[in-house]
């Protein structure tokens, strides 16, 4: 049930009036919340982002959904990544010791090499998921989306009495 809400989440973003970019930004977004751990406070601050900001909600859950199972296969990376930048560079250790020594930054769990690897992942891929993304639904919109509006099968539905009964009890 789950599944198919989130297709008809995910066929109403593609075929919104949003455009093609707050689509995206809503899938770069919900990115975030795939590719990094869970239980973290930076995911409350990039889901306070999703709501607050004009992005896709329903672009921002696909995101999610697409990039967990991306994000447990890159988990080896990003702990690589992490340990580099917690353990293996001296430089940075006054650093980390003093962001763990601040009210409330702990919360972020930043000294966990998976979470700490993975969100600076997120960040360098942030700009070419929305980029990818964007191009994504644009080039949806004007092939995919227009050849189905044409077809007859798309207009025998959008003509028949039950699919108008739909959209009387359709919220908005």
């Amino acid at each position: 049930m789950l599944l198919l809400k989130l297709l008809q989440q995910l066929i109403r973003a593609l075929n919104s009036e949003g455009t093609p970019g707050q689509v995206a930004a809503g899938v770069a977004l919900g990115a975030c919340l795939g590719l990094t751990p869970v239980a973290n406070l930076h995911n409350l601050g990039i889901f306070a982002l999703i709501c607050l900001f004009n992005v896709s909600f329903p672009g921002a859950m696909l995101g999610w959904a697409v990039f967990v199972p991306i994000g447990f296969l890159l988990d080896p990376v990003f702990d690589a990544i992490g340990s580099t930048l917690l353990l293996d560079i001296p430089a940075l250790t006054p650093l980390w010791t003093t962001l763990s020594n601040m009210p409330a930054v702990p919360l972020f769990n930043f000294d966990n090499t998976v979470v700490l690897g993975s969100f600076l992942g997120w960040l360098v891929l942030f700009y070419p998921i929305y980029l990818g993304s964007r191009w994504g639904v644009a080039k949806y919109r004007e092939r995919v989306y227009a050849r189905l509006k044409q077809s007859k099968f798309f207009q025998a539905i959008t003509a028949s009495k039950l699919y108008n009964f739909y959209r009387l009890f359709r919220p908005q």
